[in-house]
């Protein structure tokens, strides 16, 4: 048992990838004989998956899910921001130039409309929240928007440690909520096609949320989503700290 924990230690990135595998091919199997695949198996497997990192961060007393515990050291690595922007950015590459073209004022609507609607749901949260400060109400509308962009709001306006956590972790919930909820409403919202999944990633915003719930859906659109949503993270970091704060500071007084 020893031998095989020192195994295991030595080769974390490797165990890593096959627990996701597993998981992966299990919940796979489960949503085909046991759903009728009603429900997709990604979107099972995404939400075992934070079920186990809650249920490890319980365990180990930590704040990184499973890689709390020693064993699974691995997934710290594979779960870090250089393999998922890795992820996304390879993933963009493979969409279609001439599809993009056909999509581009879409996109570009999408992406002002997605930014600007989000924003001003942060705002009104972080207001009822209490916040009455341009600084604060900005940064908090930020991280609705995507909780890349929220910190990197707080960082240049220069908003305290609180606000700057409470952006992030209104960031992660939409992620979260987009993973899950873009299977089951796929069909629904005719979300069928690179058109559509590129209004999708242009609306929604937050990359790895996009394009796993597109994966979920039809792996052919992920590279259409990803394209849009990493455009509305750096569009989000341009206007968030510039634009906004400044209509938010002229609207304050």
């Amino acid at each position: 048992m020893d031998e095989l924990i020192k195994v295991i230690d030595k080769n974390g990135l490797i165990v890593a990838f096959l627990l996701v595998g597993l998981l992966t091919w299990l919940t796979d199997i489960f949503s085909k004989r046991v759903l009728n695949s009603r429900i997709p198996g990604s979107a099972i497997a995404i939400f075992m998956a934070l079920f186990f990192g809650y249920l490890g961060g319980v365990l180990a007393n930590g704040e990184k899910g499973l890689a709390d515990l020693k064993l699974f050291q691995g997934l710290s690595l594979l779960g870090g921001s250089m393999f998922r922007d890795f992820a996304i950015v390879a993933t963009a590459l493979g969409a279609s130039y001439i599809l993009i073209k056909r999509s581009g004022l879409l996109g570009l609507v999408s992406l002002v409309l997605g930014i600007a609607v989000f924003f001003v749901s942060g705002v009104v949260l972080a207001w009822i929240l209490g916040y009455r400060d341009a600084v604060s109400l900005c940064t908090i509308g930020a991280g609705a928007c995507t909780y890349i962009v929220g910190p990197v709001t707080g960082g240049a306006l220069g908003a305290s440690s609180e606000v700057i956590a409470l952006s992030i972790g209104t960031g992660v919930i939409k992620t979260i909520a987009v993973t899950i909820l873009t299977p089951m409403f796929a069909k629904k919202t005719g979300l069928d096609n690179p058109g559509a999944a590129m209004a999708f990633g242009g609306i929604m915003g937050t990359s790895s949320g996009v394009a796993a719930g597109l994966a979920a859906t039809d792996p052919k659109l992920v590279p259409y989503g990803a394209v849009t949503a990493t455009f509305y993270t750096g569009l989000g970091c341009l206007l968030s700290p510039s634009l906004f704060y400044l209509l938010l500071n002229a609207w304050l007084g």
